[in-house]
This record gives structure tokens, C-alpha cells and sequence, in this order.
């Protein structure tokens, strides 16, 4: 890739690719799991899972492509091979549960793992690596997971 000049020291880009590229892991990780349990929920409530868990693995795959165009945006290579991504997710794929009451819980915990991680990225992005483009960004994704973890939660009561 050509030398990219926008403001940010190669090293702090790297910095901040690398933490974009776990975040990448985690996402597909989530989507993944979001897919599964679309395809494999069972209940009284099917249909009104089905079509949330597809609402919100469609949002998840935006995510995942955004994350990946922040990582080019900042000059380096986005992971695409699932192998690599699997040893950086700190999300686990874990069993297929097919009841809902078991679904939600794990793909709530798992936005809240995301929104952690975030909170603390926004300010390293921002203050440790001097790249408030990322740090905005990701301020974003946090609002995104956000919305998703509460319509989870509401959806329990």
C-alpha cells in the first residue's frame, strides 16, 4: 500500500489497526452466532426471534464491512480469513442453543463484552494513538451495540 499521510504516525496506525482487527474478530464472531440462532431458534416465539435475530445479523454484517474500510481508511490490511480471526476474537462461538431464553442472554452478554472494549478504545484511540477519526468512529459502533444489547434485554422483561 502507498505511504499513507493523514496525520498519524505509522505507529499509532498500526496501534489502532490491530485493536480494529480484534474488534473485526469479535464481530464476526457475534454475527456468526447471531446467524445460528436465526436459523436454529425454536419457541412460542419463532417469528418474532427469527426476524429480530435477521435484523440484527444484517446490521452486524454492515458493521463487520465499516471496521474493515476503517482498517484500509488508516493504510493497512483488513483480516478476512476466519482462522486468523478466530485466535484474536475474545468472544466464544460456543454450543448452538435453540431456546430463546438461552439466545438472548448469550447474545447480550456478548454486545456488552463489545461495548466495554469500545468505551475503553474511544479514549486510547483518541488520547494514547492521536486518532480521533477511529476514536469517532467507534463512538458509533458503541451506540450501535448499544441499541442492539437493550432490544435483547427488553425482550426478557
Amino acid at each position: 500500500m502507498d505511504k499513507v499521510n493523514i496525520g498519524i504516525t505509522e505507529k499509532n496506525r498500526q496501534a489502532v489497526a490491530a485493536e480494529l482487527t480484534k474488534l473485526l474478530a469479535d464481530e464476526h464472531v457475534l454475527y456468526n452466532k447471531t446467524r445460528s440462532y436465526h436459523w436454529n431458534v425454536e419457541g412460542p416465539s419463532f417469528m418474532e426471534l427469527h426476524k429480530l435475530y435477521e435484523e440484527q445479523y444484517t446490521q452486524l454484517a454492515e458493521v463487520i464491512d465499516e471496521v474493515a474500510e476503517r482498517i484500509r481508511t488508516i493504510g493497512h490490511f483488513a483480516e478476512g480469513r476466519l482462522k486468523e480471526l478466530l485466535k484474536l476474537a475474545s468472544l466464544e462461538e460456543g454450543t448452538i442453543p435453540v431456546k430463546f431464553d438461552k439466545q438472548i442472554p448469550n447474545l447480550e452478554s456478548d454486545h456488552e463484552v463489545i461495548i466495554v472494549k469500545l468505551r475503553k478504545l474511544i479514549k486510547d484511540f483518541d488520547e494514547k494513538y492521536k486518532d480521533t477519526g477511529s476514536s469517532d468512529f467507534i463512538t458509533g459502533l458503541l451506540k450501535e451495540h448499544e441499541k442492539m444489547a437493550w432490544m435483547l434485554r427488553s425482550y426478557l422483561g
